[in-house]
């Protein structure tokens, strides 16, 4: 065990060293020469400071993030490698008969180890944000919202955990496949439930006060063919300076949300160009291409994790504290498994997602045919966020869902000059 205790540190090491040498010094910032002094061109919209500020804060949240991607992994292997998984179990299994109480006592377990040893990056994350004055948050507040964040995972996580090993008990074989048929109304309820119920855990929404901007708005989601009837804002500037708007859910419980973050530093000429953005997305059936997307990868991937369960359990069960598949125990195996197949096929989700993101902004500029507010929309959210407009190639593969602002700005330039 300590040999691979130590082997497990070392190589987690060495990758944080690869890391920090590839976004610290082998990766250049700027732009390309060509777009130099163009649009796209930070150094063109920024102050010298956001400048500096947006170089310094986009490589070391890019840092952290890859740095404690695996991190969590680790946690787990811990968990399962020591023993205490299993202790775990074997207290849950002591405190009553009952399967589902075992389950959720075994998770709560589970979770409480994860958060208070994650706790410290949580915390860094969150300092770094607020000293390059990202997040606005009091730490009470972050705090607040840490601790909904844990009962609702954990309340949402009980439930798969005692369907998911219940499933595994009954049919070993074939769990996998009915746990993804059960997976596709569960994924659909959330989805529905989430703009009513949870989301409003964590802020207060309301009806868009811009009556004049919520009209033009709608008047836009009309030609479009989008049923709304009404725009609703957030009060995301008690949480952060950023900049976003979205809709969400599906059926009746769909929003349309702004940010009033947004509201307060865009013109309503580039909030309607972001609002003709997430139109296009549901005029092109975005949201269901990505629901048919995800159970696809979730059916494929739940498959291979019963595969490799069942191959690492066989191999390496000893060392593991592994007996069976069937075991509450190896429910960190599950986790590692899940959070490694994720992150190896995140590329490839993000492409099809950047790809996306680029037709909905084709759409937005056919829709609203104004070229100066697409770009300077795109510039305020740059410098709103200190977002690096031009970032490495691994974090561009593994983190970006949309495409980089420097591609936004110039292949909208490119229609604008077409015209």
């Amino acid at each position: 065990m300590r040999k691979w205790l130590t082997g497990s540190i070392f190589l987690y090491f060495i990758y944080g060293l690869f890391m920090y040498w590839y976004l610290f010094v082998f990766s250049g910032s700027g732009v390309p020469a060509p777009y130099a002094g163009t649009s796209a061109d930070p150094a063109t919209f920024m102050s010298g400071r956001e400048l500096l500020l947006s170089q310094e804060y986009s490589t070391i949240k890019n840092f952290l993030y890859f740095v404690t991607v695996p991190f969590e992994w680790f946690l787990f292997f811990v968990l399962l490698i020591t023993g205490i998984s299993r202790k775990m179990q074997e207290w849950s299994d002591a405190t009553t008969r009952f399967f589902s109480l075992q389950s959720a006592i075994y998770f709560f377990l589970l979770s409480v180890f994860v958060t208070v040893l994650s706790f410290p990056v949580e915390w860094l994350g969150y300092r770094i944000s607020k000293a390059y004055n990202i997040t606005t948050q009091s730490f009470p507040a972050w705090m607040k919202d840490q601790v909904i964040d844990f009962w609702v995972n954990y309340a949402l996580m009980t439930v798969i955990v005692i369907v998911l090993y219940w499933l595994i008990k009954r049919f070993e074989k074939k769990w996998w496949l009915y746990a993804w048929l059960l997976s596709i109304p569960f994924s659909m309820f959330l989805m529905f439930v989430q703009p009513v119920v949870i989301d409003p855990l964590y802020n207060d929404f309301y009806p868009l006060k811009n009556k004049e901007l919520e009209e033009k708005i709608l008047a836009m989601a009309s030609e479009a063919e989008i049923p709304a009837e009404h725009v609703y804002e957030v009060n995301m500037s008690e949480k952060t300076n950023a900049l976003n708007a979205y809709v969400t859910g599906i059926g009746s419980n769909s929003r349309i949300v702004l940010w009033d973050t947004t509201l307060n530093r865009l013109s309503d000429d580039e909030i309607l160009f972001i609002m003709a953005h997430e139109m296009g997305h549901y005029v092109m059936k975005h949201i269901y291409i990505g629901i048919a997307g995800y159970l696809l990868a979730s059916l494929v991937g739940l498959f291979f994790i019963h595969l490799l369960m069942r191959l690492m359990i066989k191999h390496f069960g000893t060392l593991l504290k592994i007996r069976s598949i069937k075991e509450l125990t190896a429910f960190p195996l599950f986790l590692i498994l899940i959070g490694v197949l994720t992150f190896t096929s995140s590329p490839i989700a993000n492409t099809v997602a950047r790809y996306q993101e680029k037709s909905a902004d084709m759409y937005a500029i056919e829709m609203t045919n104004n070229h100066e507010a697409a770009v300077s929309s795109f510039q305020e959210l740059s410098r709103a966020g200190l977002s690096d407009v031009n970032p490495p190639t691994l974090v561009k593969l593994f983190r970006y869902t949309h495409p980089t602002m420097l591609e936004r700005i110039v292949y909208l330039e490119e229609h604008g000059e077409k015209e």
